[in-house]
């Protein structure tokens, strides 16, 4: 599924504040940045979010 760019952003936005709060992340990354890790994730698809349509 493609998403819009604003909503790209509002998941990624949403799974880096989860993971800025502790929550376990889903891909092994260099980056200590949160939204780089929500990034890494979505790009790689494993995402534990879902978007209803």
């Amino acid at each position: 599924m493609s998403y819009t760019r604003y909503e790209r952003a509002r998941i990624i936005g949403a799974r880096s504040l989860q993971i800025a709060m502790g929550a376990p992340t889903f891909v092994e990354s260099q980056s200590k940045r949160p939204i780089e890790i929500a990034r890494e994730e979505m790009t790689e698809g494993k995402l534990p979010i879902t978007v209803a349509e």
